[in-house]
């Protein structure tokens, strides 16, 4: 039961107003003709502005709070609420499509994934690609060298936050978690299209977590590097997943435990198998 519905239950006029409704005051020794308490629509904390009369509905009329539910229409108000205020990243000017097949990546992949080369000689030698959160909108640029230049990876700008990325549909309410760009360019390239990275085992929070569960997904297939690192990150994945209540399972794939930018057509049809037979 939420807000909404403890209010219609006992028979209390509201009015929606912003992020509250409108009620006649519920103590019962302040006669309100003029409705001065405002609750709440999520926590159904009110608070009258007249009497000054405080306190939750749900303990008001000895009901006790869904609190999962609590925290995951908190997390939809503030998904909507970053919506409104994202201003989104341009695309450079005079960039150029990339259309080749470097790693044995489709270029139909590349397309998908809006590959481009930058004009900046800042960016000679790599593939560039925009990053784009949930509303659609650009929050970052990620590049990948294609020749022995260091660093490997350059982002931009500096400090960007990274979401999980890209937006996809589950597979049996399911998606995997790879690290790098490439890793999730690869499997989608095979068949692998619930895949996301995360831009670094850093990147995946509690609250990232929260959202992928708030949109209906109930559990993550963890793959990344097979050594001591790599399993030590998924350990804490998997540690937070457990905390929002996500299922969760560590990934490999055969006895040379090859990465996800690694496995061939064959083999991610394999995996495919293995985990959504």
């Amino acid at each position: 039961m939420d807000v909404e519905d403890l209010l219609k239950s006992n028979q209390i006029p509201y009015i929606p107003k912003g992020k509250d409704f409108v009620v006649s005051c519920l103590n019962p020794e302040h006669e309100d003709r003029n409705p001065s308490m405002r609750i709440d629509q999520v926590t159904g904390i009110f608070n009258c502005f007249s009497c000054e009369f405080k306190g939750n509905l749900f303990s008001h009329f000895g009901q006790k709070p869904n609190r999962m539910e609590i925290k995951r229409q908190l997390l939809k108000k503030k998904i909507a609420e970053v919506r409104a205020q994202t201003v989104g990243l341009q695309m450079p000017e005079g960039y150029m499509p990339y259309v080749g097949n470097w790693r044995n990546i489709k270029p139909e992949t590349y397309t998908d994934f809006e590959a481009f080369i930058h004009v900046s000689s800042d960016f000679a030698g790599r593939i560039c690609f925009p990053v784009r959160d949930r509303t659609g909108e650009i929050v970052a640029f990620v590049s990948r060298t294609t020749t022995d230049q260091q660093p490997k990876y350059l982002n931009s700008p500096r400090g960007a936050k990274m979401p999980l990325f890209p937006v996809v549909e589950p597979i049996q309410n399911k998606i995997i978690l790879v690290e790098g760009i490439f890793d999730v360019l690869n499997l989608h390239d095979k068949g692998l299209t619930n895949a996301v990275c995360c831009f670094g085992v850093k990147n995946v929070t509690e609250e990232k977590l929260e959202v992928l569960s708030v949109q209906g997904i109930e559990g993550i297939d963890i793959f990344l590097d097979n050594d001591e690192a790599g399993q030590k990150a998924a350990q804490k994945i998997q540690e937070l997943c457990e905390k929002v209540g996500l299922i969760s399972r560590k990934v490999s794939f055969g006895s040379k435990e090859l990465d996800a930018g690694a496995l061939a057509q064959t083999q991610v049809e394999k995996l495919r198998n293995k985990l959504y037979a």
